[in-house]
């Protein structure tokens, strides 16, 4: 499998050759990255001409992710707003110590030390939120694991730049992003059964689709609400 990086205008796109029959073009949320998975047959130019045609309809696509609603920055100060699987959470910070944190009807709790930093204090909050996401994504892999037959899976949390998830196929280990415990828990499944198909189909071809379908019906609904939610 062969990578390589095109400029087509002021367009950074990431082509991989691959043992596939078509080329499949895409724009990944939320920062429009564009990748396109080529035949290991076709050569750069070849790709670069398709890439070309493509330009007006990539470019369409990056400009409803950059006019996509972004999430104001956190202070992580008392009254601020928060997100917990798609609901609103107005944040308490009350000093203690040792920190710890809360869920309570609609407030987060979170506890700090009376000195704790922005960074200690978002460090108490996302720990949590990995802790959730962990559970939530644990219980959903295993029971899509039997529905798929996949056997011998593992799975991470960690902060991703430009990916809701990933999948390494050799390594059977599904990676997905921290900021989806913000997501609501359907736009959490999305991605879940997204990345655990690929364990079945590599490519995102007719077979994907197809799989997609099958395990998930609603999800093109799915990956529209979280493609119109606040990064």
């Amino acid at each position: 499998m062969k990578k390589q990086t095109l400029l087509i205008g002021a367009v950074e796109i990431e082509v991989t050759f691959k043992e596939i029959k078509n080329l499949h073009l895409s724009v990944h949320p939320p920062n429009g990255r564009v990748t396109i998975s080529s035949p290991n047959f076709y050569d750069t130019e070849k790709v670069k001409i398709y890439a070309a045609t493509k330009l007006g309809w990539i470019k369409r696509e990056q400009a409803k992710m950059r006019n996509q609603e972004r999430e104001e920055p956190k202070l992580m100060i008392t009254q601020e707003s928060h997100q917990f699987l798609g609901k609103r959470y107005l944040l308490k910070v009350i000093e203690a110590s040792r920190p710890k944190l809360f869920l309570k009807h609609n407030t987060i709790e979170l506890y700090a030390l009376p000195e704790a930093t922005f960074a200690q204090k978002e460090r108490t909050l996302y720990n949590w939120y990995k802790r959730e996401l962990e559970g939530i994504i644990g219980k959903m892999i295993s029971i899509y694991a039997k529905e798929m037959n996949i056997n011998d899976i593992h799975f991470g949390i960690r902060k991703m730049k430009t990916k809701w998830g990933s999948c390494s196929i050799e390594k059977r280990i599904v990676w997905f992003n921290i900021e989806l415990a913000k997501k609501p828990i359907e736009c959490i499944e999305y991605i879940v059964v997204h990345e655990m198909v690929h364990l079945l189909e590599r490519n995102h071809n007719k077979n994907f689709i197809i799989l997609m379908d099958k395990y998930l019906p609603n999800w093109r609904l799915q990956k529209q609400i979280l493609n119109k939610l606040p990064i």
